[in-house]
């Protein structure tokens, strides 16, 4: 029983081991393709950034491609969080507020995944196509539909659905994609709490305030 248990301590010590090696990689991954994109960022540079040899690196993610989609598909996961949370059973206005918050967060929190997956979309998706007409579209879809029903509803004021879901996208990432320009004119950025704060606020008066049911 005692072996038993000390092996599946050492089980249990290794897959933490390894599940912390492949996010120090991602992490690497992350911080250079996200300046550097995929074609100026060398298996090397990660590799060493994430202190393993370019062997052990290769062992989890077979080619410089492969790291970048898994990458891309974490940047993913984060980025669809605020949307999966997007509730039917809240009252319209405050889902939407609450999705605005969430994806501000998003943009505070993780501005170099935010600035890698605009990199990804301007240059056609091309390796995250799959991914993109999969399950992102499958979850706009869905989320889609329950604005439609709010609208039939008269709870929202008639708008597009689609269209409001890529404002809600294009505003709040606004600020982690375009930080610079962001910090010249308003001389802060989301980092400051304050800014962040009424960052927020702002958007979400003027988003929420024209799609109020007059």
């Amino acid at each position: 029983m005692a072996q038993g248990g000390a092996a599946t301590k050492e089980t249990g010590r290794r897959v933490r081991a390894v599940a912390a090696k492949k996010q120090a990689i991602l992490a690497a991954g992350l911080e250079f393709f996200s300046q550097f994109g995929i074609h100026g960022t060398s298996i090397e540079q990660v590799a060493e950034r994430a202190e393993v040899s370019k062997t052990n690196l290769l062992y989890y993610y077979p080619s410089k491609e492969a790291l970048y989609v898994a990458v891309l598909k974490q940047i993913l996961d984060i980025w669809l969080a605020p949307l999966r949370a997007f509730r039917e059973d809240l009252q319209p206005l405050v889902a939407i507020g609450e999705y605005i918050r969430l994806k501000l967060e998003v943009s505070r929190d993780y501005p170099q995944a935010s600035r890698l997956f605009c990199l990804e979309m301007l240059q056609g998706a091309p390796l995250l196509k799959e991914e993109l007409t999969g399950d992102l579209k499958t979850l706009v879809d869905e989320k889609s539909a329950i604005i439609a029903g709010w609208v039939e509803s008269g709870k929202l004021a008639a708008v597009d659905p689609h269209h409001l879901i890529f404002m809600l996208w294009a505003t709040t990432q606004h600020y982690a994609d375009f930080a610079s320009q962001v910090e010249a004119v308003a001389g802060s950025n989301l980092q400051d709490e304050a800014f962040f704060r009424r960052t927020v606020e702002n958007v979400q008066r003027m988003i929420i305030e024209g799609i109020r049911v007059r």
